[in-house]
C-alpha cells in the first residue's frame, strides 16, 4: 500500500486524486503504527523546512518510525517539493536538521531583477540518469509545474538525476538507493506528473 504522510503540510488531496487516476488506493496518516505498515511512503509538503521538521519531530514516534522504513526497512519513498528537501542534511531557512536521508543541503534562490523569487510555473528538467526507475518513459524536454524560493545542492553528484535552470542549476530530483525526492509538483503537472507517480507505484517493493 502507498502512504501518504500527513503531517499537516502539504497537498493531500490533489496527490489522493492523482493517484486515484492512475488507478492506486493510498492511506492518508500520521500515525507511526500505519507507517510501519507501509510498502511505499510519500512526503509532500508546502511550507517552511522548521515547520515541516517540528511537525515530524514532535508526534510521538513518527521520526523513528520513517527513519525505520527508510534506512532499516528500505521501502521506496518519494519526497515532494519541501517534503524533497527535508530528505537533506539542513536549510538556510531554518535551524533544525533535516531527515539527513540524502547528503545534501538546502540554499535560498539569489535575487535578481530579472528572477523573481518564487520560481513558480512550469520548467524543464534534464535527466542526468536515465536508469532511474522513476523517470522511465520521460521524455527529453518534458516541463513540471514548480512552486518554491528554496533549492536544494546535494554533496554527492551521483545523488542528482534531474537538473532544473532558473538562474542557477540546481538539483531538481534527488536519488539515494530507495528514496527519491522532486522539486516540482507532479500532483500539478498533468499527464507528466501523472507518469511520475506511475513510475514509483510500480517501483518493486
Amino acid at each position: 500500500m502507498i502512504t501518504i504522510l500527513d503531517y499537516g503540510l502539504g497537498n493531500i488531496g490533489s496527490l489522493k486524486n492523482m493517484f486515484k487516476r492512475i488507478n492506486q488506493h493510498v492511506n492518508i496518516t500520521s500515525k507511526p503504527s500505519e507507517i510501519i505498515q507501509s510498502n511505499k511512503l510519500v512526503i509532500p509538503g508546502v511550507g517552511s523546512f522548521d515547520a515541516a521538521m517540528d511537525s515530524i519531530n514532535n508526534i510521538c514516534g513518527l521520526r523513528e518510525a520513517l527513519d525505520f522504513k527508510a534506512l532499516n526497512h528500505k521501502i521506496p519513498i518519494l519526497g515532494i517539493c519541501l517534503g524533497m528537501q527535508l530528505l537533506t542534511n539542513k536549510s538556510e531557512e531554518g535551524d533544525l536538521e533535516g531527515l539527513k536521508w540524502i547528503p545534501g543541503e538546502v540554499k535560498k534562490f539569489p535575487q535578481t531583477s530579472k528572477f523573481k523569487i518564487p520560481h513558480m510555473g512550469w520548467n524543464e528538467v534534464k535527466t542526468n540518469n536515465s536508469n532511474t526507475k522513476i523517470t522511465k518513459n520521460i521524455e527529453k524536454g518534458t516541463r513540471y509545474y514548480f512552486v518554491h524560493s528554496y533549492y536544494v545542492k546535494v554533496y554527492n553528484k551521483e545523488n542528482s538525476f534531474l537538473k532544473t535552470k532558473y538562474n542557477i542549476l540546481f538539483d531538481s530530483g534527488i536519488h539515494k538507493e530507495n528514496l527519491y525526492g522532486v522539486q516540482f509538483h507532479p500532483e500539478k503537472s498533468h499527464k507528466y506528473g501523472m507518469n511520475i507517480l506511475k513510475n514509483f507505484s510500480e517501483i518493486e517493493c
